[in-house]
């Protein structure tokens, strides 16, 4: 069985939208576009190329293959980790009107794109890598079909913006499993699924602390 991970790019108030460049994506009268590249470094290098060294097929909307399509082929440096895994892993690209796709090994998905995701998962072994795009990952999430979440979170507040959970998200509790920091400021939290979201509610009566209460004086469901 495949893990399905989302690997994105994201401020604060969980905007996904044109992390890259002025026009990557002007939808909705977006006028942030570019907003990550201020904080790019060589931890950012580092950390996606060894994430991208764990695929073993990739998952892109037709916004976002688009963008990988017109610059990755070009690049042929055989010492290019991240060129190298795109270029030669399987992709697949979910559209409704992409008819056919010219970039080395990769499948058009024009039906049911939930159907086809459940199938890919049970193919295999390894990461099926989710990078950007925006509707995409909203229509992944919302079928519950994500076992685990690379999140950039960049130190900048937009307001505006594509976010990558909508209204649809399925209810989930996740498990941090591993944060690292860049020399930009840019906090990488992992977090893999951790079953049924649970609820609680404190127990408080006027013998009851501050320090008890947070210290776990609560009841869970």
């Amino acid at each position: 069985m495949r893990k399905l991970v989302i690997t994105t790019f994201l401020t604060l108030d969980g905007v996904i939208q044109a992390p890259g460049a002025p026009d990557e994506d002007r939808s909705g009268g977006f006028t942030h576009g570019g907003w990550l590249v201020p904080y790019a470094d060589e931890d950012l290098g580092r950390f996606v190329t060894a994430w991208m060294q764990q695929a073993t097929a990739f998952l892109l909307g037709r916004g976002t293959y688009d963008i990988f399509a017109a610059h990755w082929p070009r690049v042929t440096d055989p010492q290019d980790a991240i060129a190298r895994s795109l270029n030669r892993l399987p992709k697949y690209v979910a559209s409704r009107t992409l008819k056919s796709a010219k970039w080395h090994n990769t499948t058009v998905i024009q039906g049911n794109v939930v159907e086809a995701v459940r199938a890919l998962k049970r193919q295999g072994t390894g990461e099926i890598q989710v990078q950007g795009s925006p509707g995409l990952a909203q229509t992944l999430i919302a079928n519950d079909l994500v076992d685990e979440y690379r999140l950039w979170f960049h130190p900048v507040v937009l307001g505006s913006g594509k976010r990558l959970f909508g209204a649809g998200a399925v209810p989930a509790a996740l498990k941090l499993s591993a944060t690292k920091t860049t020399s930009a400021g840019v906090v990488v939290n992992t977090y893999e699924r951790a079953g049924q979201l649970r609820y609680g509610e404190f127990s408080v009566d006027e013998q009851t602390s501050t320090q008890r209460l947070f210290e776990g004086e609560f009841r869970a469901s």
